[in-house]
């Protein structure tokens, strides 16, 4: 079978499933390519599982439903293996043109499962908390720091105190002088990264409204946000480098700044007028 990137998440937790869950796995790992056209009910009967395993199976791994796992299955068993920042890349006879379609497929497929792991209604949560909130932390580590970079700098072009770091000793001092209904924005595909749970923590001490944007599961720093932006996983485990959910992030991101704008952009035209005219002198 290929060495997909479910596959291989799969088997990296293949002991941490239940016997039940377990049953599932090991027909996915098995028979993977039959189940992206099977019922949950099919597939039950196939594993010798119940349907709520099925729907425990597919949380544990990262996907809200099935009907997502399936999505995901057939994308990749129809493209081949999607391992693009996996070391096993090394093992492989692709070409740069090769890669290059497999790392677009790979963020595109990204963007349209976000479609399906974000909530309308935290979204819309999201956007209004910062549509009243003054100041904005973003904290990201490693892969997950530039989109909070790019956050602070969209939101502090709307009038936002922003500030982005991935140094937790950076980050204390500015918590610290926020108030209740800020914002920290914390970015964090698997949500168990010590420096970002460890700064949530004291942001909830201090009273600020905590939003994360990880992936869909059971983490850490899912349980502990306030609003919860999911994103769909799909990182190799052992990976050479944040892609599909850098794109994911990013377009979350870009998502919160076009919404927020739409609410109090009306107050900012004069501003935006005159900061791109300063701007412009320098294209002269």
């Amino acid at each position: 079978m290929e060495e997909t990137i479910i596959i291989l998440k799969i088997k990296k937790h293949i002991h941490q499933f239940t016997a039940a869950e377990r049953k599932v796995a090991d027909y996915i790992l098995e028979y993977g390519e039959f189940v992206p056209t099977m019922t949950t009910k099919q597939l039950a009967e196939a594993a010798d599982a119940s349907e709520a395993s099925i729907v425990r199976f597919c949380k544990r791994i990262g996907f809200d439903s099935f009907r997502m796992l399936k999505v995901v299955l057939a994308k990749e068993f129809s493209q081949g293996p999607m391992t693009v920042n996996s070391v096993s890349l090394l093992q492989s006879n692709d070409t740069p043109h090769s890669l290059f379609q497999k790392v677009t497929h790979v963020n595109k497929m990204a963007l349209d499962l976000t479609l399906k792991t974000l909530s309308h209604a935290e979204f819309e949560k999201a956007v209004a908390a910062f549509v009243q909130a003054k100041k904005v932390a973003l904290f990201g580590v490693g892969g997950s720091y530039p989109p909070a970079v790019d956050g602070q700098y969209k939101l502090m072009r709307i009038g936002y105190h922003a500030a982005a770091s991935s140094d937790y000793h950076y980050m204390v001092p500015f918590i610290t002088y926020m108030k209740k209904g800020d914002i920290i924005l914390c970015f964090s595909t698997s949500g168990k990264t010590k420096e970002v749970i460890d700064i949530v923590q004291y942001a909830k001490e201090r009273g600020i409204t905590v939003i994360s944007i990880t992936t869909l599961n059971q983490s850490p720093l899912y349980k502990m946000s306030d609003i919860t932006l999911c994103i769909p996983d799909l990182e190799a485990e052992e990976r050479i480098g944040s892609i599909a959910s850098r794109t994911a992030h990013q377009n979350v991101v870009d998502a919160l700044y076009v919404s927020i704008f739409h609410e109090i952009g009306e107050n900012l035209v004069e501003a935006f007028d005159l900061s791109r005219e300063k701007a412009s002198e320098k294209r002269k």
